[in-house]
């Protein structure tokens, strides 16, 4: 594969996790919206790495290790940082019995949007920088 297929197989997966976020808002579930945003995250920094990286990227869910072996990071305002280390907790949280209830208790309707909505925004910016 190309480094330019590589970009859009990430793209792609990363638009329809998205999709997916939004559709378990519209049935309430809560714990995914925050699960399918860390995975949009995830996919479209690996997309940035391969288009601007020689090396695929790292086997690795960790948002910031990814932004930061890219160059990103380094250019990320303090908000999206900030948003970046919080998202990364909602993979590891999500995937474990004990931490999946403490985390269900913080996720609201409210909250989910704006993690929806931030996801989106730094999904966009990734993007353009790309």
């Amino acid at each position: 594969m190309t480094s330019e297929e590589k970009v859009h197989y990430w793209l792609d997966i990363a638009a329809y996790d998205i999709e997916t976020a939004e559709a378990m808002y519209q049935t309430g579930r809560w714990l995914y919206v925050a699960f399918m945003c860390h995975q949009v995250i995830e996919k479209t920094l690996k997309a940035y790495w391969c288009g601007t990286q020689e090396s695929d990227p790292p086997y690795t869910h960790s948002h910031k290790r990814l932004a930061d072996g890219c160059g990103l990071y380094a250019v990320m305002s303090e908000e999206q940082k900030d948003f970046l280390n919080t998202i990364t907790n909602y993979n590891i949280e999500a995937r474990y019995p004990e931490d999946k209830e403490a985390l269900s208790r913080m996720l609201t309707p409210q909250t989910c949007r704006s993690i929806i909505d931030e996801t989106k925004q730094l999904q966009q910016w990734i993007k353009e920088n790309l």
